[in-house]
């Protein structure tokens, strides 16, 4: 199991080898994901990479590359070192189902999905980053209000992303709710889930260790803008 976990310290890289290579754009060593879809690139050699990432900027002006720091050209400016821990869950979490939850499978809820987690989070979800997996979502008073999903996915791994709560209904549990019904999701097609989290992020961190997420190291998330 650990010779396949070290596919982990590059999951862009790998997602786009396996399960995600048909929406992979490749420059000369490094690899992205179609901006449509997220912003996120990663490479395994370091030489000669200046003018590929150059490429991508051409297609998009704010992107990451995650883990290793690439060497840049002056026509891009580092904007963030962005430090997250990266934790895996073993088994399922048991907590019990209180909440209605739906798979946002529509345009409606692709919209409404769209516009709730760059509200509370920007600048990581694309205007097709939700068919890179499930997304799950609960409403109140048909609006939503809670969503987590899949996003980059390898063959035995896949990412929880975008758990996100609307400001005005935190604190009820919504997050667990749907953290349960995304990893069950994954365990179902016998594959673990991860996810990354921000190292400033105590709150959340200390929500998923409650929930069974155990720490398996710090990763970057390098943030490029072009100038």
């Amino acid at each position: 199991m650990r010779v396949v976990e070290k596919k982990l310290d590059n999951p862009v890289w790998n997602s786009l080898n396996e399960i995600h290579k048909n929406i992979s754009i490749e420059f000369d060593g490094i690899k992205f994901y179609n901006p449509s879809y997220c912003p996120f690139g990663g490479f395994t050699k370091s030489n000669n990479l200046i003018n590929s990432i150059n490429e991508y900027s051409n297609l998009v002006d704010n992107f990451y590359v995650v883990g290793e720091k690439p060497l840049f050209s002056n026509l891009l400016t580092l904007n963030k070192n962005l430090i997250c821990n990266q934790m895996l869950l073993k088994k399922p979490i048991d907590i019990e189902d209180r909440e209605q939850i739906i798979e946002l499978k529509t345009k409606q809820h692709k919209t409404a999905l769209f516009d709730l987690v760059n509200m509370v989070q920007p600048g990581y979800f694309s205007n097709r980053t939700s068919d890179l997996g499930k997304y799950f979502g609960i409403y109140k008073k048909d609006k939503l209000i809670a969503v987590t999903g899949e996003r980059m996915k390898m063959t035995e791994f896949t990412e929880v992303s975008a758990v996100v709560t609307h400001p005005k209904h935190t604190g009820k549990g919504y997050a667990k709710q749907l953290i349960k019904q995304t990893t069950n999701q994954i365990f179902k097609e016998n594959k673990i889930p991860y996810l990354h989290v921000a190292e400033s992020n105590i709150g959340a961190i200390k929500l998923y260790e409650k929930l069974g997420f155990t720490t398996r190291r710090k990763i970057s998330f390098w943030n490029f803008k072009k100038e």
